[in-house]
């Protein structure tokens, strides 16, 4: 499965907002907005602020029966991570800002963009592998030093066991294996360049071949499928297509498919080719999309007012990589950019401004459960601001409710609400680790 984390405005994002932001409410923000692909950069702490290292926190931790998760749920001014199954407090961390995080691939790290790159952030929670079994450890979850240098971090792609990072000031992008993470140093990283600096991703697939968008800062319309690396560290251009204005997001799906929204369907690359989904209406933007493993089927967003401040759809898509089909699915709610997930078995999930958690089944759209999580909500107008969102750990969905700090624990099994706990802060994003 790919786990993508939008380190910048989401494609969802209000041309006011865009004209407001890039991710820091400090000053900091007013220089990042200059470019629409201004990326979520947070000021670096002092050092006050940096936890110590991973050597000093997480190798001392205890070993643990079964493998902890935890989650981490940023707010303004810092982050709390917490227990997954409990709900406790493992850890308060200070950091100046709008922070956003990102699933490192690992199990255990997650990225924090920062002022100048991805900070690693060590939740103290990992397994290790001892012949045929597993030892589980906990320990103090620590925000260390290590960072990837970038000028305005971008997207996080965790996908065929390799992590992409995309810098959209510069268009560079760096490929690293996550399993080398937690060891005192950053990992040996494979770097590639786009022609121009803009709002991008890329997405390494399991064979070595790199999906790149390509653009510059005044727009984007470019994906290029790129041969594994010669021995010089070039790449052949394997298949591209330019029929994609407003380039964003991407997702993967069962069978290797790599889907990237456009302002008017989406392209999915499969088996070497680049093939155009065209949207029914001359505008029908899919910008954020969720994909699965367990499925061929992609969950996508979908907006058709071009002109709209902030458009509050009203229909999702699902477009099957199997059979190159998209469908449009009306719905009586809306919904926002930190609304979509996949459950383990592949189902699509949108979390509604109706404050339920609706499931539908991904081949044929139709409603199959719905819960009631949180109170009805509206989307701000402002991509920043908080509202209620969504992260999916095995068969667990967890569900912030940022009007009375909660936090809720969805059994999707049984679609029930099992758990919620009261936070400390605000939350805004969400994300975790399995541990």
């Amino acid at each position: 499965m790919t786990i993508t984390q939008h380190t910048h405005p989401p494609e969802t994002t209000t041309r006011r907002a865009r004209r407001l932001t890039t991710p820091a409410l400090s000053a900091f923000a007013l220089a990042a907005a200059l470019a629409l692909s201004a990326c979520g950069s947070a000021p670096t702490p002092s050092a006050a602020d940096q936890h110590t290292s991973h050597a000093a926190h997480a190798e001392g931790g205890d070993e643990a029966e079964t493998a902890q998760s935890r989650l981490v749920l940023t707010h303004d001014g810092g982050m709390s991570v917490l227990d997954a199954d409990t709900g406790k407090v493992a850890a308060e961390l200070p950091l100046s800002g709008f922070n956003r995080v990102s699933p490192a691939g690992d199990g255990r790290h997650v990225l924090v963009s920062t002022a100048g790159g991805f900070q690693v952030l060590d939740m103290g929670s990992w397994s290790e592998k001892h012949g045929d079994h597993f030892h589980h450890f906990t320990g103090t979850p620590a925000l260390e030093e290590l960072k990837f240098p970038a000028n305005k971090p971008g997207h996080v792609v965790n996908h065929d066991g390799r992590t992409v990072l995309f810098d959209d000031g510069t268009g560079s992008i760096q490929i690293f294996n996550p399993g080398d993470l937690g060891q005192g140093a950053l990992p040996a990283t494979q770097e590639f360049k786009t022609s121009a600096a803009h709002h991008g991703v890329a997405v390494q697939l399991a064979g070595g071949e790199l999906v790149v968008t390509e653009g510059t800062s005044e727009s984007r319309s470019g994906v290029k499928l790129l041969a594994k690396p010669a021995s010089n560290g070039t790449r052949e251009v394997l298949a591209e297509s330019n029929d994609c204005p407003g380039v964003h997001g991407e997702a993967t799906a069962q069978g290797g498919a790599v889907v990237v929204g456009c302002q008017d369907g989406l392209l999915v690359v499969k088996d070497g080719k680049i093939t155009k989904i065209a949207a029914p209406e001359r505008y029908g933007r899919i910008g954020n999309q969720a994909g699965s493993d367990a499925s061929p089927v992609v969950l996508g967003d979908y907006k058709k007012d071009k002109n709209a401040e902030l458009e509050r759809p009203a229909t999702f898509s699902l477009t099957n990589t199997a059979t190159g089909t998209l469908t449009l699915v009306p719905i009586n709610y809306s919904y926002s950019f930190r609304s979509l997930a996949r459950s383990a078995d592949g189902a699509a999930l949108i979390l509604g401004t109706d404050g339920k958690l609706h499931i539908h089944d991904a081949n044929s759209g139709k409603e199959s459960g719905a819960v009631t999580v949180v109170a009805p909500w509206e989307e701000p107008l402002d991509w920043q601001q908080p509202r209620p969102a969504i992260f999916v750990d095995g068969t667990t969905a967890y569900v912030s409710e940022p009007a009375k700090k909660l936090l809720h624990v969805v059994d999707l099994g049984s679609s029930t609400v099992t758990a919620s706990h009261s936070l400390a802060h605000t939350p805004n994003e969400i994300t975790g680790i399995s541990g």
